[in-house]
């Protein structure tokens, strides 16, 4: 059976168009002229049989039908560069994944053991990118991303890791401080979490709402280190400071507490460097268990 498709230089001249609102700006990022993008249209419209933008003088404007065709097609269009790029990296000696991270994650537990993924697949090279918090994956340019757990990733492939628990930790001239009179150190994005380690515990902390917030655990990390106060972080991030005496960790673990760490996948993406890193990945988690 014959395929009577559009031609790609079509779809790719409705997706600009649709997306600018402008044939003229729509020309003007595809290197090509007003009239050669009206054309395209066109020939797009007559082909489909439905009108895809109302043209008024040197307006235009998106039918009903056009707005939704414009969605699927950019999805398709999308998809198709997508894949093409995977075939190009799966086909070449050097491959690349990009890898979002992140970046306490990244610098106290990922990048000490790369060195060994580089020793087993050196024709994999692994470009790490932050990304402090859940973000729309689909639409980046990463293959995956190592991050914590979170319903921002339901609708994607999602491979768990290994769990972290939270420890509380300050410097060891404070840690006969007691509760009550410790001032505490904050996540930003989690101002809840020393009321919830309270519950656990069973320790009163009258002052579990207040103190500095920070962005990152190295923040906090560093902060403790400093003397100012008890921070909560996931111990694989500071049992090196543990062991050198650097902090101490005098309150009880709440178990209930911890930090799930997981690798999402872009929908789609598969091929070989990301299957090699990903299963690495499950032999470094299970491996080198967090205590």
């Amino acid at each position: 059976m014959t395929r009577r498709l559009p031609s790609t230089t079509a779809l790719l001249a409705l997706e600009a168009a649709a997306r600018h609102q402008s044939f003229a700006r729509a020309a003007q990022e595809l290197s090509l002229t007003e009239g050669a993008i009206s054309r395209q249209i066109a020939k797009l419209e007559s082909q489909l049989g439905v009108r895809l933008f109302h043209r008024s003088g040197n307006r235009v404007e998106l039918s009903e039908p056009g707005a939704r065709y414009a969605v699927d097609m950019r999805e398709a269009l999308a998809l198709i560069e997508r894949k093409t790029r995977q075939l190009q990296a799966d086909s070449r000696p050097d491959a690349a994944l990009e890898i979002g991270v992140i970046p306490t994650f990244a610098s106290r537990w990922l990048i000490p053991r790369m060195a060994d993924f580089q020793q087993r697949h050196p024709q994999v090279r692994v470009n790490l990118r932050e990304r402090t918090e859940p973000f729309d994956l689909a639409a980046s340019d990463l293959h995956a991303a190592i991050n914590v757990e979170h319903p921002a990733w339901h609708a994607l492939p999602v491979q768990a890791l290994f769990q972290a628990p939270l420890l509380a930790v300050c410097h060891p001239d404070l840690a006969a401080r007691a509760p009550g009179e410790m001032p505490l150190l904050h996540k930003h994005d989690n101002g809840e979490q020393w009321s919830e380690y309270a519950r656990c515990s069973g320790l009163e902390l009258p002052q579990a709402g207040t103190g500095p917030r920070y962005d990152r655990f190295s923040l906090l990390i560093d902060a403790a280190r400093s003397g100012m106060g008890m921070a909560l972080v996931p111990r694989l991030y500071v049992q090196e400071d543990l062991d050198q005496h650097r902090l101490s960790a005098p309150w009880p673990q709440a178990g209930a507490l911890n930090e799930r760490y997981v690798l999402v996948e872009r929908p789609g993406e598969q091929g070989t460097p990301l299957g090699l890193f990903k299963q690495w990945l499950l032999e470094q988690s299970a491996g080198q268990p967090v205590r």
